[in-house]
């Protein structure tokens, strides 16, 4: 089933909704549009259990916050879950790709899918799964699944304010966690890979991990 407009195409699939987004149009209108069509179109679609959604921006570059204005919108159907957004990836000065921001609760059954770097601010319930192709950070519990780094990038880092995962993954190294790793420090901490294995430190320690991170020294 599809429904199309000007600047927004809904698409049913298999496991969820593409949203397909319009990228020549002035973004206040695609906003307008995409928020009408949430509220009065398509009432039997997005009522009743969760639905996954796949975000496509086509080659339109946009910034966070334009970015969290849409997620902002289809967050106000309580039934959708944005499993991915594809866009253009931002660069930092320094040529790194950006972060995203997301907030919200992953649940038993749901998988967030993100491609690049990602702060989620909430918790990764057990038999939640986050993937993202770049490091993944959760201010919140993750107790649930972790997979950063997706399609090989073997420097992802995975961290969180409460650690107890019950399956992390780095590229393709899997490691499932020991059974006293649910009594740890409540200090956030974070996993990464080291040659070749699964390693867990705390967050402060990150630096040494990751050289590329901008590094606060004081005065």
């Amino acid at each position: 089933m599809t429904v199309k407009s000007n600047h927004v195409t809904i698409k049913g699939i298999k496991d969820g909704l593409v949203f397909l987004l319009d990228d020549k149009c002035e973004f206040n209108l695609l906003l307008e549009e995409l928020r009408y069509k949430l509220e009065h179109s398509h009432q039997n679609i997005l009522t009743g259990p969760i639905i996954h959604v796949d975000v496509k921006l086509g080659t339109r570059n946009v910034t966070e916050e334009q970015k969290q204005a849409i997620l902002d919108i289809l967050g106000q159907k309580g039934n959708l879950l944005v499993r991915s957004v594809e866009a253009p990836e931002p660069e930092t000065a320094d040529g790194t790709n950006g972060l995203t921001t997301m907030s919200g609760i992953v649940r038993s059954g749901q998988m967030l899918h993100h491609e690049g770097n990602l702060l989620f601010l909430g918790d990764v319930n057990p038999g939640g799964t986050i993937c993202c192709t770049g490091d993944i950070f959760v201010l919140g519990s993750l107790r649930g699944m972790a997979h950063a780094g997706f399609g090989g990038q073997e420097e992802a880092v995975i961290a969180a304010s409460y650690f107890a995962p019950t399956q992390l993954r780095i590229s393709e190294t899997i490691s499932r966690p020991p059974d006293e790793w649910e009594n740890r420090e409540t200090s956030m901490e974070f996993a990464f890979l080291q040659d070749g294995k699964m390693q867990i430190d705390k967050i402060t320690n990150i630096f040494r991990v990751r050289p590329d991170f901008n590094v606060f020294k004081g005065v």
